[in-house]
């Protein structure tokens, strides 16, 4: 069995290389770094461009070299980008979340709660850089995110706005539904929330802080109209 000795190895250099959205992007592939998420791509049936386990296929410390993880690391996956498309009884909407970590999480609130896909807008962060999609848990590989404008979204679509709108237990849903977030610090845009089908809120306390985090809220917001969808069939 050959085991990778040179940090000048091909491999490890793609490795390097996809640290970096030009990378990422130029080349159309993306890593996954651990055991966990290297089996979660297995079950959903990715082939890799290549995989490296320490210690089998490589030397623990070239691995580590490459590992955003630092050392303990123990396998690294290589695998090429898929995007889906919008659609769905309930989708998600994103507009400028930078936070790869929040874009993650969100990915996998959507696995959790949708049918549809996390739809990324105009502004947020690579759903395939390696924080975010640590953050998915998976998630990512068991529904790819998709890409598209507000206006392109398909079905009723609701902003999410922490100071106005209908509470989301009774916000009016559709057939199909797009819940649509920004970033918590600055929200959607007006021209999201004029576009819209219609603006919710999530209630909070009267004591309690102004508002969510957008990953938190999102996910809040998935579970209500998810079970309320789903109590109307």
């Amino acid at each position: 069995m050959f085991v990778i000795t040179s940090a000048d190895n091909t491999k490890l250099k793609t490795i390097r290389k996809l640290r970096q959205k030009h990378w990422r992007e130029k080349l159309g592939l993306f890593a996954a770094e651990g055991e966990d998420l290297v089996a979660a791509a297995e079950r959903a049936g990715w082939e890799p461009e290549f995989v490296l386990h320490s210690g089998r296929d490589v030397e623990p410390d070239l691995l580590s070299e490459v590992s955003v993880l630092g050392s303990g690391s123990r396998a690294i996956g290589v695998y090429p980008q898929r995007w889906s498309e919008p659609g769905g009884r309930l989708m998600v909407w994103l507009h400028a979340v930078a936070d790869p970590g929040n874009v993650g999480t969100v990915l996998r609130a959507a696995h959790a709660l949708c049918d549809g896909p996390l739809v990324l807008g105009p502004g947020c962060a690579d759903p395939y850089s390696p924080k975010a999609v640590r953050a998915s848990m998976g998630s990512i590989f068991a529904r790819p995110p998709a890409r598209a404008a507000f206006d392109e979204l398909p079905g009723r679509r609701i902003a999410l706005d922490a100071r106005a709108g209908e509470d989301v237990r009774a916000v009016a849903l559709g057939e199909q539904v797009a819940v649509c977030a920004g970033a918590e610090r600055h929200g959607l845009p007006e021209a999201v929330f004029a576009g819209a089908d219609a603006v919710a809120r999530i209630p909070l306390r009267p004591d309690g802080p102004e508002s969510l985090n957008v990953a938190v809220a999102t996910a809040v917001a998935l579970y209500e109209v998810a079970n309320r969808m789903t109590a109307h069939g």
